[in-house]
């Protein structure tokens, strides 16, 4: 497994021109698989009148960060509506690569595969989830201004725990055990903060994908967003609860406007 990142220089402003050759291709991949069994054609449902594919591609294509925007997919009516918003689909995925179980960075090591991206060079692949209706293109922009000014393998977004777990119980038998008895009397105030994945996107070198490091590591940088601004959207209440923030972000948007 590599150690060390290829070294990369950055100016103050982001500086994604790949006219040079010596200048890196930074491509966004969306992986977009068919058979999502909790919400049934999950990443084409739509989400306040649109496909929910349709808001990543939107934002990595108004970002202005990427050479290309790509949908990974098994599917060929993913492919189309995908394509119908502006990104590209070079290739199918295959169905070796689709299942429940397949990580994240064997579709990103198998995309860069594909697109003949070199694993020695200093070319960046960012991950963004299909089902981000949220994601702003400024925390792309964070993201990638964060990876390209430091070695790091990748870079992410990541949200603060709104309830601490050093509090957290199990319930057994009706009982409750403290996972972390010695926090018992301390102020929430007073522990760590703790943060989790936010499920939007991931910044990673080519060879960090080929050599499929681990994302939560210390060789990554991490993105602090607002709650407001990221849901994940696992069953059917996420989804609710996703396009309730969605139309709260939008009339707020609308009225600052106004």
């Amino acid at each position: 497994m590599r150690t060390t990142a290829p070294h990369i220089t950055s100016n103050t402003a982001l500086n994604t021109d790949t006219s040079h050759t010596s200048a890196p291709k930074i491509i966004a991949l969306i992986p977009a698989r068919s058979g999502s069994k909790r919400i049934p054609r999950k990443n084409i449902k739509p989400f306040c009148g649109k496909p929910i594919i349709a808001y990543p591609i939107t934002t990595a294509l108004e970002s202005k960060l990427f050479s290309r925007v790509i949908v990974s997919t098994d599917s060929q009516h993913i492919a189309d509506i995908a394509q119908s918003y502006g990104a590209e689909i070079p290739f199918l995925r295959p169905s070796s690569l689709s299942d429940d179980f397949t990580p994240t960075a064997a579709v990103a090591a198998h995309a860069a595969q594909e697109l003949g991206l070199d694993s020695s060079s200093s070319d960046v692949l960012c991950v963004i989830y299909p089902t981000t209706p949220l994601l702003q293109a400024s925390f792309l922009a964070q993201g990638l201004q964060a990876l390209l000014d430091s070695s790091a393998a990748y870079s992410f977004g990541a949200l603060e725990y709104s309830y601490n777990p050093y509090r957290s119980f199990v319930i057994d038998e009706g009982s409750p055990t403290m996972l972390f008895p010695e926090h018992y009397h301390k102020r929430s105030q007073d522990l760590p903060r703790i943060y989790h994945d936010a499920g939007q996107f991931y910044f990673g070198r080519v060879w960090a994908w080929h050599d499929e490091l681990a994302i939560f590591a210390p060789h990554s940088r991490p993105i602090v967003l607002p709650h407001s601004l990221a849901h994940d959207i696992d069953t059917l209440e996420d989804w609710n609860l996703a396009e309730l923030k969605f139309r709260a972000f939008m009339d707020s948007s609308s009225a600052t406007l106004s």
